[in-house]
């Protein structure tokens, strides 16, 4: 893996969509030709899948929990994104990061057609739409018909900007392609490489089809796109489109925790995590509380994820404490005594595995699509759907809890069927079922990259209260993030006219513009 280092980062640096960095004329005299020397697809898969693996546990912790309340930065004053804080250098990174992963998925997939390698043609395919995806869900309207053509003669470095809806269009097509290919059982050359299932092709055709039902679902409230129609096909037609079905299919990179294969915090100290508080809204989600203020029960998951403080003198009740998100400084030094943080055990240990989808999610996207009759089956199966996929977070937190913490903590069969029961989980809390899955489907994907904010501005559950200190960005939570200014500079006529199609006349490029599929744009008719 290090002798490809150099290699890979000379790709990486490639200015892939509309001048992603801002020095990629220094990399190659001839910006239409990449040189790269001798390099296979083989050679580019490796570091695609633990680098990207280790970036999307760090948005997690930087932006997703931070913006959807999960934790709050508040033990110092150098980090404000829960008061959404987010500036141009964020923009840049976040920018960066998807479209130089999806830019070396897009060239893995080039390569793999030159060398006939047809498994990694379709995984090529598979990370470039995960990586895609989440850029689109980020930003709105992004290059993807003409993306990363710069680096091939007749190519374009100011390419146009198609819509969000164009985009998924682009991106479906994309992954029926990689199902195609995966259909005719590929050979994976050099298994041992993969870090995820073990050059197993049958799982990553599952992964394929499972991300395809994330992205359909999130589309689902536009009936242009015939969401109903698509799931019908694939869960009426489980050979063509296999799916996620267990735990042992999760979307899930293992690291060795042996240099270079280390999990992105694995180094990290107690300290760095603690700084990022548990905040009430999680604590309120987890946690059941008497009218007398006493906590008498919790989430089975929330001791293998989460841990209280041990000082006793600022917690002398040994209970969860969370912080307020959005709080102003002078909130921050009034309720930050005693509060709890994510488990330091399971997130910083050198081998600590990351997962981009799991069969829990899977599980809570039928139970709505039959909820919403987009599917067959009606509430009686999306009451079973989602007691299955809550059944499949708690046993996938059970096994981190054995393997990872000092003192082991298992989930066992009782405790989830009393979890299930109880105000916390039971199907049977709300009248809107909705928002009974959504809310599961906010705590299930703790840890799963941006896919908590992804899921809020869809759905709007759960309810978050904004802080008094939340001033940034009009005091409005980020409905998107703004596109860089190396972008808005180097392709400003492409860029100008992807904010006006998002609907910001303007051209202002703010946080406050909903992405197309989001609930806040479907309402306003946008």
């Amino acid at each position: 893996m290090k002798q490809i280092k150099y290699i890979f980062l000379t790709v990486l640096a490639m200015g892939a969509l509309a001048s992603c960095t801002a020095n990629f004329e220094e990399i190659n005299e001839n910006p239409n030709k990449t040189t790269v020397g001798s390099i296979q697809a083989t050679g580019m898969f490796e570091p695609l899948l633990y680098w990207s693996a280790n970036n999307w546990i760090n948005d997690n912790i930087y932006y997703n929990n931070e913006l959807i309340q999960v934790t709050a930065h508040t033990s110092g004053y150098t980090r404000e994104e829960h008061r959404y804080k987010i500036e141009e250098q964020d923009w840049a990174s976040e920018w960066n990061f998807y479209a130089r992963y999806a830019n070396n998925a897009d060239h893995m997939h080039e390569l793999a057609v030159n060398d006939e390698n047809v498994a990694l043609q379709a995984i090529a395919l598979t990370m470039k739409v995960l990586f895609m995806s989440n850029m689109t869900d980020m930003f709105g309207d992004i290059p993807y018909s003409e993306a990363f053509s710069g680096r091939k003669v007749g190519g374009t470095f100011t390419p146009v900007f198609d819509s969000q809806e164009e985009v998924y269009e682009e991106m479906f097509t994309d992954l029926e392609t990689a199902n195609t290919l995966y259909a005719t059982n590929p050979t994976f050359i050099k298994p041992e490489m993969d870090g995820m299932y073990g050059g197993d092709v049958k799982h990553w055709q599952k992964f394929n089809n499972s991300l395809y039902m994330r992205l359909l679902m999130r589309v689902s409230g536009r009936s242009s796109m015939n969401v109903g129609e698509k799931l019908t096909e694939m869960v009426d037609d489980p050979y063509t489109y296999p799916i996620l079905t267990s735990n042992d299919d999760n979307a899930t990179v293992n690291f060795s925790g042996i240099d270079p294969y280390i999990s992105e915090y694995g180094t990290s100290t107690e300290a760095s995590i603690n700084a990022r508080r548990l905040t009430r809204q999680w604590i309120k989600m987890n946690v059941l509380t008497d009218v007398s203020g006493e906590q008498y029960y919790e989430d089975p998951r929330l001791s293998i994820r989460c841990r209280k403080c041990t000082y006793t003198s600022t917690n002398p009740k040994d209970i969860w404490i969370g912080t307020i998100a959005g709080c102003t400084i002078a909130q921050q030094i009034e309720c930050d005594p005693g509060t709890s943080w994510i488990n330091y055990e399971i997130l910083c240990q050198k081998d600590a595995p990351v997962t981009y989808m799991d069969y829990a999610e899977v599980e809570l996207i039928l139970s709505e699509a039959a909820e919403r009759n987009l599917i067959s089956g009606g509430e009686s199966a999306a009451k079973a759907y989602y007691e299955a996929g809550v059944t499949a977070s708690c046993e996938r937190w059970s096994d981190l809890g054995n393997e990872f913490l000092s003192t082991p903590v298992t989930i066992s069969s009782a405790q989830i069927k009393e979890y299930l029961k109880s105000d916390l989980g039971s199907w049977d809390r709300y009248d809107d079922k909705l928002q009974v899955i959504a809310e599961q489907k906010y705590l299930c994907l703790f840890e799963i990259g941006m896919e908590q904010w992804h899921e809020y501005r869809r759905t709007g559950f759960p309810e978050l209260t904004i802080g008094d200190g939340a001033v940034y960005n009009d005091g409005v939570l980020p409905t998107r993030f703004a596109y860089p200014s190396v972008t808005m500079s180097t392709n400003s006529t492409n860029a100008k006219a992807a904010l006006a199609d998002m609907g910001d006349s303007e051209g202002e490029n703010t946080m406050g513009t909903p992405v197309w599929w989001s609930k806040k744009a479907i309402e306003s008719g946008d």
